[in-house]
């Protein structure tokens, strides 16, 4: 019944052109390693203007991986994965969720710290800022297996569902 109130799906199974989630998970990736990037940098060359540009790039960080959920949700949804897929989809799916958790976490921690004193950082936040690389490179493996191995939103494997073959 409500489907008639939706727009007709694509040969890539959305209702869109193509993607949205990989364009705007890129951004929180690429801004996410950036920020540890600068905090180490900043921190071993005394150069606190860093600090900043990591505390906006964790900022932005934040609000986009809560955008990049909404549309991986939306195209999980779409997805209709086969058997082989759905554990690293889960996985991927509750690391997804996870992070924005962490991520969120962390910056709200950099925020008290930048509060108290924008011009130091404790060690300890560098050190999270490996675990959090380490969490988002973890989760970059998922994204990638999801398309490049399992080819979820490709017209040949969408077509295979459709005819039964997977």
């Amino acid at each position: 019944m409500l489907e008639r109130f939706l727009p007709p799906l694509n040969d890539h199974n959305l209702p869109y052109p193509d993607t949205i989630h990989p364009i705007v998970v890129h951004f929180v990736i690429a801004m996410v390693l950036f920020a540890v990037l600068c905090d180490f940098i900043g921190y071993f060359s005394h150069n606190i203007k860093l600090f900043e540009v990591s505390w906006w790039n964790l900022f932005f960080a934040t609000i986009s991986i809560f955008i990049a959920i909404i549309f991986g949700q939306i195209e999980a949804g779409l997805a209709e994965p086969y058997d082989v897929v759905e554990n690293t989809l889960n996985l991927h799916t509750i690391l997804g969720w996870s992070l924005s958790g962490i991520i969120s976490a962390i910056t709200g921690w950099r925020y008290i710290i930048r509060s108290k004193n924008p011009k130091e950082l404790p060690i300890a936040f560098l050190f999270v800022g490996i675990l959090l690389s380490g969490l988002v490179c973890t989760q970059v493996y998922l994204g990638d297996l999801l398309v490049w191995i399992y080819g979820l939103h490709t017209v040949p494997v969408i077509d295979a569902v459709k005819e039964g073959v997977l």
